[in-house]
């Protein structure tokens, strides 16, 4: 019984999760701003705290976004040679992109995590909100390793459709 919740709370986390956190980032950077908007044309004032919320809102949204685009495979990218190859080429170019796309990933991660354990290591802290650096700079590294774990996930789609003998999954494209 539990493992069936938990599995089911896994699948809908898979399925879900980046949408979720795009809507949260989402409302809080409109609304932040709106309330920004509204306080300075009405009482002339603005905060710097709302600047902030807005700033960390945007960078998490970016991040959080670039990994559903890896997970729907609907990034930006150059597919004119896959028009012009068979399926089977196709699936290994797409293996081969996803594989360059996880050592960046990868080396990116680790840099990022540099950053946070430099920011850590000083206690620096925002300057509107005063909260430590680390919840902000922490965005990088969360979206790279959402975004490995999408190229994973890609991974073992595309090496099973490709051992099945099926078209390789192509992803959204930009107006359909």
């Amino acid at each position: 019984m539990i493992l069936n919740i938990l599995k089911t709370l896994l699948i809908t986390l898979d399925k879900n999760a980046e949408r979720w956190l795009l809507l949260v980032f989402y409302l809080m950077l409109v609304c932040t701003m709106a309330i920004e908007v509204l306080r300075r044309e009405i009482f002339s004032y603005s905060s710097i705290w709302g600047e902030e919320m807005v700033r960390y809102s945007f960078i998490y949204l970016a991040w959080i976004g670039a990994a559903a685009a890896f997970k729907d495979r609907a990034h930006i990218r150059i597919d004119v040679i896959m028009y012009y190859v068979n399926n089977r080429v196709k699936a290994l170019l797409y293996i081969f992109g996803d594989l360059v796309a996880m050592a960046v990933a990868c080396v990116a991660l680790y840099w990022s995590f540099e950053t946070v354990m430099v920011s850590a290591k000083f206690g620096s802290v925002s300057h509107g909100l005063r909260i430590s650096m680390v919840w902000f700079l922490m965005a990088v590294p969360m979206g790279f390793s959402l975004i490995i774990l999408r190229l994973v996930q890609s991974l073992i789609r595309d090496v099973r459709l490709l051992r099945e003998g099926k078209p390789p999954y192509e992803g959204a494209t930009l107006f359909d």
